[in-house]
């Protein structure tokens, strides 16, 4: 994966212009699992992009959106979904976590990991 397609991966799960239901942040609006790998490619993506983005002054307003989206609204919707009585996997919280730490991670310009 290159910078380019995960950027364009990453807004399509957030912020797309087209309705994607496959989309992360929909699936979990709706109280619905993501599809099987599609942490894993949201994980692989984020580190394309904080590799890209390492050495950047400034991050552009559309990814910026975007990443901010995914690392809110998606531990956001979980916590909504498990008070209405979703049953997520058992993962799922740990996962969201590791996103917010790539998210955090790609704007402090170092790597973190979940402890």
């Amino acid at each position: 994966m290159n910078y380019e397609t995960a950027r364009q991966f990453i807004i399509n799960q957030t912020i797309g212009n087209s309705p994607n239901q496959d989309a992360l942040l929909v699936r979990l609006k709706q109280g619905k699992p993501p599809v099987p790998g599609q942490i894993t490619s949201i994980l692989l993506a984020l580190k394309v992009l904080f590799s890209g983005m390492q050495e950047a002054t400034t991050i552009d307003r559309e990814i910026a959106y975007a990443l901010y989206l995914l690392s809110t609204q998606s531990q956001a919707s979980f916590e909504a979904g498990r008070r209405n009585g979703v049953e997520w996997p058992p993962l799922l919280r740990e996962d969201l976590q590791r996103i917010a730490k790539a998210t955090e991670s790609i704007f402090a310009g170092v790597w973190q990991t979940v402890h």
